[in-house]
């Protein structure tokens, strides 16, 4: 249910009320999705307000089509907007080259989950890690199954 599209629309618009869209993750059941929508806006900390005005936002936008048309999840869906915390997720490319230098705790297909060193990100469709303990080595994005920024150790303060 969640394609390359529809995270377009929803940064598209998250964009527009000068938001990024730190991740989306859509669950629940086919007749009442649950969007859970994460919002950034760097160098700030996202507010309650904040999220209720994108809540309010993408609702309409949800909700649009009128005369019985339905918007992109249908009509019965759940929606959340957060702040993505401080163990944020690490999703997308531009993630990845934004935290360069920041460690985080990551499940790569055929290791499990370690904690590294984001080294450099030298394509849209690759990003070098560091393992604690290990030796840089370069992932492809599509085999890594959930990122997070990870929080400072007391040897990163």
């Amino acid at each position: 249910m969640l394609t390359e599209s529809l995270v377009e629309a929803f940064r598209t618009r998250l964009e527009a009320l000068g938001f990024d869209l730190a991740d989306l993750r859509i669950g629940g059941t086919p007749n009442r999705p649950l969007v859970q929508v994460r919002i950034d806006c760097p160098p700030r900390n996202v507010t309650v307000e904040d999220c209720s005005r994108v809540s309010r936002a993408l609702e309409q936008w949800l909700d649009a089509g009128g005369g019985g048309a339905q918007g992109p999840l249908g009509s019965r869906y759940v929606l959340e907007v957060s702040s993505p915390g401080i163990e944020r997720p690490v999703r997308w490319h531009r993630h990845w080259a934004q935290f360069v230098g920041r460690d985080v705790n990551v499940k790569l297909a055929g290791i499990g989950r370690v904690r590294a060193r984001i080294v450099s990100v030298p394509t849209t469709e690759t990003v070098v890690l560091e393992p604690q303990g290990g030796v840089e080595r370069e992932f492809r994005l599509e085999d890594i199954k959930d990122a997070r920024l990870a929080l400072p150790t007391a040897d990163d303060r």
